[in-house]
């Protein structure tokens, strides 16, 4: 497990980072050597991409297959319902 003071990564497998903050658009933190921007708004406890996931590659964290992504997420872009479903279950939001 590594961090920084913006974000967690919580295995090396990972394809997100976990954020340990708040963040606003246009916001950028350094992991690892590398500057992310955030797209959008993004609240603690969120993931956000941590390498461009193509539409239906799996979600990683803890490294393991939390749900696919339904289209591409680029790099610094928040993760979570509106672009990936769950693999195990239904996936509910506001619009259904």
């Amino acid at each position: 497990m590594e961090n920084s003071k913006q974000s967690i990564k919580l295995s090396n497998n990972d394809n997100v980072l976990v954020l340990t903050i708040d963040l606003d658009a246009g916001d950028v933190f350094t992991y690892k050597g590398m500057d992310y921007k955030t797209i959008e708004p993004i609240t603690l406890g969120h993931k956000i991409a941590a390498k461009n996931i193509k539409k239906g590659e799996k979600i990683i964290k803890f490294n393991l297959a939390i749900g696919s992504a339904i289209e591409d997420i680029k790099i610094g872009e928040h993760v979570h319902l509106h672009n990936m479903k769950s693999d195990f279950i239904a996936s509910h939001n506001r619009e259904n």
